[in-house]
């Protein structure tokens, strides 16, 4: 028997077994020592008789010769602490416990783990425990223990389906290999009564965790799951050090040496389940749970500098269990050598688990204290990838913890309990906001730290806050990006908090807009809203300059607003509309911008909670004037889609990457600019005219033909739906830069791109004469229908118009023809331009006679050609221009000039008649050119022709129709 068992007297007393003494301290001279165990209670009967020695295995101090041993004192409050939720150790103030009563499940999984060690021990072979094992140990039987932490809540009455299984021979992986092994013969899963499911979970369940001392997993350890416990299976061991390396050597060991290497008294007791009794090795377990210390079963300064992170393991435990930290525990905690080696050498993966399980455990308002007192903020919460520049203040950190203790504590007698009813959901249940709070209480003092230049560009600046979770904590990326919103959003809400305050006696919190400003700012916090609106609050407490009653009234009076406007779960609202259908009712194709846009929609419902059905959404949707979702969508496209695209620098330098606007996923812009245009009224015109400006001007500019095109399109549209004086600045903006297309000709510009470019810039430019349009759409109404007839305008020409109708002619027209040796040189681009002269001569009416001189011998020359009926289009389009000019400028004309229109037309006939190509092809023109010849045969019968050009009219029919003349059929259509 161990100098340790022999220290207790063991007695059995009506079945079970108790401890008839309290386990003793080390010797103490100072009786204040004793002051937590005497007001715990457990010692009101006799006092406490002390051990002259210590425990066998514990190291005595390194200087405990030298000085004597402080007088202790508690660290937390000086009144009597309790274990919430947790049950008293023994019905007996003066005994303590041998064994545990187990459950159902417990006594099963004993019983289960006893039959593999027997089976083990009756089926020896060599190497069992899969290592090299100590002689002497091989020699014993198999020893199970039930370690730490499951002993020490058994003990506090809390259930646990967590046990840790030490084994006095034999790795964990060994056993759990024999286990496997027992349960597989035949009868021995009936015997423990598992069912076919349990025991294939249990075949396969068996999983191994490597040691690896690099990441401070020291030891190897199996797991597998029984009955729906987790069980870790591990030998008993001992831990060596060397002054090189922090990664500790293990051995086997014994029981005792296991206990003592254990980081708190607490939890280094076993429970053996061959004798069933429970073992306190360190001699102060029962002690220390009794005076609810923590401290460490050997000398505390070695025991940290071992293993730094004992450090936070202990301060979990005392927040968990609410026990007082011994006062030579805390004092080494405190040694800047310990501090420092906890920030060097212990991974910061293994400080975030142990800060994590202190924020979610039932104090973690302690657990904050604690590491202050202790000086451990610097330590803890920093950044260690970058040299500090920037020293938090710790009256901040110890001002947001006190805060949020004595909230959370008296939260439910809260005078706004809307607060934490709203930010910290219900107590118990398994929700993140108070885990986050306190995360955000943790890291408060770095918010005002100077922001971080990012690693990339373009990229947002970093906030050091951030950093300190992300790489001092490792904490996952869902609390990073909660801190980072909330450092991003926290004095906009702010702001939104103060203005609901001030708004308060002047406006109905329940108006329509209201609803929409807090329910889109909500929205845009995202699911984790709550928690950004609790770290404004705690900012504003912490760092503000008003007093925490008047912010906490703020923030309540806040959150009543959001409660009674049905906004609590405003981030599930969903969209009456989906993107699909709101593509549909924009005539655009789907695309990113949906997304954006389905907010407006959301805002809009906001708005209007009445409206439920998509069917009226969609209607709204569709609406073009008057009506507010269209408007709303129409600056959204505009301000937030179209508008970023066109903000870059423009660059054309060969390699450079293309501008925004002209990537495949934003290439539904152009369809948004379009349907902007449609769908507003002049109202809408004249508010975003100035953000259509720009990107119009960047199509124009570009070097791609295309998009000048489009750019072209752009303006068409536009003009056409904008007020006068829209109008006028449309001409004033773009018109020098559309007649800059004309200079995009052959050969520079090939003609097919030439004619896709000018095919859109005539349009254009027309339209920024609206009485040109005017005239135009009038003559297309009339069509043919009054031959020889002028189209009268629907009104007159300014003096501006004509000038500016004159310019277009002669840069658009003239110059473009003769730009070609020929007028066939390139005859769709002439086909299209003379398609254009004609609207322009309608447009100008009889003025346009100023430019016959240049216009008329380009039409005889293309329509005199006797190769003209090769390009068929393009002769149709030079006699509907002539008919055009006869039409709209016979009272200026004398009889030269129409004669010269009639051999024109005669030559052209005879061109057809004689060029062998398929004559069906040429059927629309000798139409046009009968239609033509109809049109002299009225004006030359018009009132104010001259007698004798009448007279040689119908004798030029007369001597075509005695001759025979090839051009006789066409004249004799003019009879018809």
């Amino acid at each position: 028997m161990s100098l340790m068992s022999r220290a207790f007297r063991v007695c059995t007393s009506r079945g079970i077994s108790f401890y008839t003494t309290p386990r003793r301290l080390s010797p103490l001279s100072q009786p204040g020592f004793l002051r937590p165990i005497a007001q715990s209670g457990l010692c009101n009967s006799r006092p406490l008789r002390l051990f002259s020695c210590m425990p066998a295995g514990r190291l005595p101090s390194p200087n405990s010769q030298e000085e004597p041993v402080p007088k202790r004192r508690k660290t937390g409050s000086s009144e009597p602490r309790f274990i919430r939720s947790h049950s008293g150790m023994a019905s007996r103030s003066d005994a303590n416990p041998t064994t545990l009563e187990l459950t159902d499940e417990e006594t099963k999984l004993r019983n289960l783990l006893l039959a593999v060690a027997a089976y083990i021990d009756q089926t020896p072979a060599v190497g069992n425990a899969g290592v090299s094992v100590p002689e002497d140990v091989t020699q014993e039987k198999i020893v199970l223990r039930w370690t730490g932490g499951w002993v020490r809540d058994k003990l506090l009455g809390v259930g646990s389906h967590d046990v840790d299984v030490a084994i006095n021979k034999m790795t964990g992986e060994h056993f759990g290999l024999k286990m496997l092994e027992y349960l597989k013969v035949p009868g021995n899963l009936e015997k423990h009564d598992f069912g076919a499911d349990e025991s294939g979970k249990i075949m396969s369940g068996l999983h191994t965790i490597k040691a690896n001392p690099e990441a401070s997993k020291n030891l190897e350890t199996a797991t597998i799951k029984v009955m729906g416990i987790d069980l870790d299976l591990v030998n008993l061991r001992k831990e060596t050090y060397d002054e090189v390396s922090r990664n500790p050597q293990m051995e086997f060991g014994t029981a005792e040496e296991d206990a003592m290497r254990r980081d708190a008294t607490v939890n280094a007791m076993f429970y053996n389940l061959n004798t069933q009794q429970i073992e306190d090795f360190t001699g102060r377990g029962f002690d220390d749970m009794a005076a609810k210390i923590i401290r460490t079963p050997l000398e505390p300064y070695q025991t940290f500098k071992d293993d730094p992170l004992r450090v936070l393991r202990l301060i979990r435990f005392a927040s968990r269990l609410d026990y007082t930290l011994d006062p030579e525990t805390a004092k080494a905690m405190a040694n800047k050598d310990i501090q420092e080696a906890l920030k060097i050498k212990i991974k910061r993966e293994r400080v975030g688990i142990e800060m994590e399980k202190m924020l979610r455990g039932p104090d973690p308002g302690m657990a904050l204290r604690l590491i202050d007192e202790a000086g451990l903020y610097d330590t803890i919460f920093t950044d260690p990838t970058r040299k500090p520049e920037f020293r938090p203040d710790v009256e901040h950190y110890r001002k947001a913890y006190h805060f949020m203790t004595r909230w959370i504590n008296e939260r439910d007698s809260s005078k706004y309990p809307v607060i934490p009813q709203t930010l910290l959901g219900t107590r118990g249940a398994e929700v993140d906001e108070e885990y986050l709070a306190w995360v955000c209480t943790a890291v408060l003092p770095w918010a005002d730290a100077p922001k971080i230049p990012p690693p990339k560009k373009n990229r947002q600046p970093l906030h050091a806050a951030s950093l300190v979770a992300q790489e001092g904590l490792k904490a996952p990326n869902r609390v990073c990006d909660v801190l980072t919103a909330s450092l991003n959003n926290y004095e906009a809400i702010s702001q939104l908090v103060g203005e609901c305050q001030k708004r308060l006696p002047k406006e109905d919190p329940s108006s329509p807009a209201q609803r929409e400003k807090i329910g889109m700012a909500l929205r845009n916090g995202g699911r984790t809203w709550k928690s950004q609106v609790f770290f404004s609050l705690l900012h504003e407490i912490v760092y503000g300059e008003h007093s925490t009653e008047d912010i906490l009234r703020q923030y309540a009076n806040f959150l009543t607003i959001v409660t009674d406007l049905n906004l609590l779960e405003v981030i599930n609202l969903k969209p009456l509309v989906n993107g699909t259908d709101l593509a549909k009712a924009l005539e655009v194709k789907p695309g990113p911008w949906m997304k954006d846009a389905l907010d407006v929609v959301l805002a809009w419902q906001l708005r209007n909670p009445s409206v439920t059905d998509p069917a009226d959404a969609i209607e709204e949707v569709k609406k073009t004037s008057k009506s507010e979702l269209p408007s709303r969508l129409i600056s959204h496209f505009l301000t937030l889609t179209i508008r970023p695209l066109f903000t870059q620098t423009k660059s054309n330098d060969i390699g450079d990457a293309p501008a925004p606007w002209k990537t495949r996923e934003n290439k539904s812009f152009l369809d948004l600019l379009h349907w902007c245009i449609r769908a507003a009224d002049e109202k809408d015109l004249r508010e975003c005219f100035r953000l259509i400006r720009p990107p119009v001007f960047r199509m124009l500019e570009d070097s791609n033909i295309e998009w000048k095109a489009k750019a072209c399109q752009v303006i068409t549209e536009l003009v056409g739906r904008a007020p006068e004086n829209i109008k006028e600045e449309c001409r004033n903006l773009f018109s020098e830069d559309l007649f800059g297309c004309f200079n995009y000709l052959p050969t520079l510009t090939p003609a097919p791109n030439a004619a896709s470019l000018l095919d859109h810039v005539y349009p254009a430019l027309i339209s920024f004469v609206p009485v040109a349009e005017a005239r135009i759409a009038a003559q297309e109404r009339q069509g043919s229908s009054s031959k020889g007839k002028a189209r009268t305008g629907i009104s007159i020409l300014s003096e501006q118009d004509v000038r500016f109708l004159d310019k277009i002619v002669r840069q658009g027209i003239i110059a473009v023809l003769h730009h070609a040796p020929t007028p066939t040189t390139y005859p769709e681009l002439t086909t299209l331009v003379l398609s254009n002269l004609i609207r322009l001569i309608v447009a100008q009416e009889i003025e346009w006679v100023k430019h016959a001189n240049d216009i008329l011998p380009l039409l005889h020359d293309i329509l005199r050609d006797k190769f003209s009926p090769t390009y068929p289009d393009l002769s149709r389009a030079a006699t509907r221009c002539l008919r055009i000019c006869i039409a709209n400028g016979w009272p200026r004309m004398d009889t030269t000039r129409l004669q010269e229109m009639y051999l024109s037309t005669a030559t052209a006939w005879i061109n057809c008649s004689e060029y062998d190509i398929d004559l069906k092809r040429l059927d629309g023109l000798r139409g046009d050119l009968k239609e033509t010849a109809m049109y002299l045969e009225s004006v030359f019968h018009r009132d104010g022709i001259d007698v004798d050009t009448a007279s040689w009219w119908t004798g030029e029919k007369e001597r075509a129709r005695k001759e025979n003349a090839p051009w006789k059929d066409m004249l004799e259509s003019c009879s018809k």
